[in-house]
């Protein structure tokens, strides 16, 4: 064997990163709690409250904010068509298991532990 021709096997390809069960594409928000500003946005803050009891049940949730990481939209395909098409209006976007289970709308606790269920 020549070892100037001889090809070098590749190394191995890196352990693909952990991806999330949950992934919740948000919309422009000033602030993911909706604790802050002078109304309480009860739909953030049963989200929050949802988030909190997936996590319990040793899920991993990722919330994605359009300003900090906008790599991730377009990293998921289907997320970036859709926001292509439809624009704004389709967030926030929830994926489970790589599936959209939900757009235009936060789940609620029961959607996101049937969707759960069934990926």
């Amino acid at each position: 064997i020549n070892p100037a021709t001889t090809p070098i096997a590749p190394s191995p390809a890196p352990a693909s990163p952990v991806t999330a069960d949950v992934e919740i594409f948000d919309p422009p928000l000033c602030c993911p709690t909706g604790l802050c500003g002078p109304v309480l946005d009860t739909t953030l803050v049963d989200l929050s409250e949802a988030i909190v009891a997936i996590e319990s049940d040793g899920r991993k949730v990722a919330r994605h904010q359009m300003a900090a990481e906008p790599q991730a939209f377009v990293r998921n395909a289907e997320v970036y068509r859709l926001i292509r098409e439809r624009q704004l209006e389709v967030l926030p976007i929830t994926v489970v298991r790589g599936r959209i289970v939900k757009t235009s709308a936060y789940p609620t606790l029961d959607e996101l532990r049937s969707a759960l269920a069934s990926a």
